[in-house]
């Protein structure tokens, strides 16, 4: 049975410290974008109190989870564990995500402070705020054994950083980052230092989708925002002004000429963030 936490219970520290592997879930606040889950493997990761979760972003091919984390408005992020041994758990961390790219003084504080371990691939740190823990069966996950970390990705970081320092500008991570890590795969901005050095060195990033439901550019959202509000706030009290000093009927003259489809007012880009 499913319980609920305000935040994540002492009892569970150990146990999520000991996983190996976790996933993430994010998605663009857009209904036309694309859903993603990412997993993480790896011993990078911490819990720094009931309500804050990290975890080191390593080099890859996407960046969808930075992207909507980016997002004005957005944020939303969803780390869940599973139990492969022993009792059965599933554990969600629901929270907003804050993003310390690497390089800033922000991420350099951060592994500073927590003596977090660091490669020439890390691009950011990932914090977490928790608003809510949910904690369910697992009955139906099955058992797998450990076997250990796969060290692809930290040979091939280590072959680039090699010929990195020998003099291999091509091999820069920014570089790499601005060809992959620019745009999510709706369209929306990434990485900042992807964006930055992309512009600068004038890198084409990489198409990441294809066919014809390939998008084209990241659809806007419509919704009724705050400006929206304002608007009509602003409009109401004209009107409300103009009744006092010249009375209804002069008012009622005015309003037969106000177009009946006042859709086209708000079917703006929404930019506000609540």
């Amino acid at each position: 049975m499913g319980v609920f936490y305000e935040q994540i219970p002492q009892s569970l520290f150990k146990w999520i410290l000991e996983q190996k592997m976790f996933c993430v879930a994010t998605a663009p606040l857009s209904g036309a974008g694309h859903v993603n889950i990412s997993p993480k493997g790896g011993a990078n990761f911490g819990v720094l109190d009931e309500r804050t979760f990290w975890y080191m972003d390593l080099t890859g091919s996407g960046s969808e989870t930075i992207a909507h984390l980016y997002e004005p408005g957005n944020g939303r992020i969803t780390v869940m564990f599973n139990a492969f041994e022993g009792p059965p758990r599933i554990l969600r961390l629901f929270g907003h995500g804050r993003v310390l790219e690497a390089g800033t003084t922000e991420y350099e504080d951060f592994v500073k402070k927590h003596d977090v371990a660091t490669s020439f691939g890390s691009r950011a740190i990932v914090l977490v705020d928790i608003h809510q823990v949910g904690t369910s069966c697992g009955f139906s996950v099955p058992f797998y054994d450990f076997k250990g970390f796969r060290s692809t990705l930290d040979e091939y970081i280590e072959r680039k950083e090699a010929r990195f320092k020998a003099g291999n500008e091509k091999e820069s991570m920014p570089k790499y980052w601005a060809m992959k890590n620019s745009w999510s795969m709706d369209g929306l901005p990434a990485l900042h230092i992807a964006q930055k050095v992309g512009k600068e060195e004038r890198i084409e990033p990489l198409k990441k989708m294809v066919g014809p439901l390939a998008p084209t550019r990241y659809p806007t959202a419509t919704r009724f925002g705050l400006e929206h509000l304002l608007l009509v706030a602003f409009v109401t009290a004209i009107i409300t002004a103009f009744v006092t000093v010249y009375g209804m009927d002069a008012a009622r003259a005015i309003a037969v000429r106000v177009p009946a489809d006042t859709r086209r007012l708000i079917n703006v880009p929404l930019r506000t963030r609540f």
